[in-house]
């Protein structure tokens, strides 16, 4: 299926893994990469160095495009945006920022350059800044969100910019990649199914609570402070929307959680840790390859668009 995005990144189909902070690292990313799509590296919070590795041990796996995802919070993006161009790195998409300071640099280096944002206004700036295209992500997303959904933002981004534009949020299998190129994307993002599959790292605790994950399953903390997240209901969500409700700080709030994204993903912690997903967790059901998964998707939707 060639769109500009898989013309753009040089990838077979147009799917994008999620830059998922402590599980998007190179076993996975090379998976998707080696299946077809664009695998991403999240850097997270991160410092360079380790970011470094993690290129270095997936180019080892695979010679097919690779990315990384940069975390404009985080306290080490000015050594991974120099990291991710000393490392020969064609594709960054950014999130929880804004990237202007390193358009220039990663710019003259060759680098595609794709922000993940939540509004039209940011989509814009973002064009006129020099983006290649845009990630339009909806609220129904695992990790950090914004407010609109992604049937709402993905159709009023693509009418308010001219570069393509990729979906996220709320799509797991071949209907949803149709859906999003009903609304105007050209290809799409997705993060909670490719936490299950087989290359993923991700403890087993946490790949079995989203397959048995229901429809009503997820949960947003953080809105009383303007830092919403979505991760799947247990007792670290119901404390801490109990603390919001009686008026908590938010640096009581954010002990709350400190570490606990790392205790879910590598100790399976999934009562007390934070266990990151999409409202889609519900429609995920098995651990597949990734190659697996992506055939599948591709083949529904293909069906679907008449392709």
């Amino acid at each position: 299926m060639k769109t500009r995005i898989t013309e753009l990144l040089g990838v077979e189909y147009p799917i994008i893994q999620g830059g998922m902070a402590w599980v998007a690292e190179h076993h996975l990313a090379a998976a998707v990469s080696e299946a077809g799509g664009l695998g991403l590296i999240g850097g997270a919070n991160a410092p360079g160095e380790v970011v470094r590795e993690e290129i270095r041990k997936a180019k080892a796996l695979t010679n097919k495009p690779l990315g990384v995802n940069i975390m404009l919070l985080s306290p080490h993006s000015d050594d991974i945006a120099k990291v991710i161009v000393e490392e020969g790195i064609r594709v960054v998409t950014t999130g929880a920022g804004n990237p202007e300071k390193y358009f220039e640099m990663w710019k003259a280096a060759g680098i595609k350059v794709i922000p993940v944002v939540a509004s039209v206004a940011l989509a814009k700036r973002m064009e006129r800044y020099g983006a290649d295209a845009i990630v339009a992500e909806g609220n129904e997303s695992g990790g950090h969100i914004g407010e609109q959904t992604t049937m709402t933002l993905v159709p009023q981004v693509a009418d308010a910019v001219s570069i393509p534009v990729i979906a996220a949020g709320g799509i797991g299998d071949g209907r949803g990649i149709a859906a999003a190129f009903m609304l105007g994307a050209e290809a799409v993002q997705i993060g909670t199914r490719f936490v299950v599959s087989k290359e993923s790292i991700v403890h087993d605790n946490y790949k079995q609570r989203i397959i048995k994950a229901k429809d009503i399953d997820s949960a947003v903390t953080g809105r009383s402070h303007g830092h919403p997240v979505r991760s799947l209901r247990n007792q670290m969500t119901r404390d801490y929307v109990k603390l919001e409700q009686e008026g908590r700080s938010f640096e009581e709030l954010e002990y709350l959680t400190l570490g606990a994204l790392r205790k879910a993903v590598q100790e399976g912690d999934i009562l007390n840790g934070t266990v990151m997903a999409g409202q889609i967790a519900g429609l995920i059901n098995k651990e597949q390859t990734c190659k697996e998964m992506m055939e599948e998707m591709m083949e529904q939707a293909s069906k679907l668009l008449g392709r």
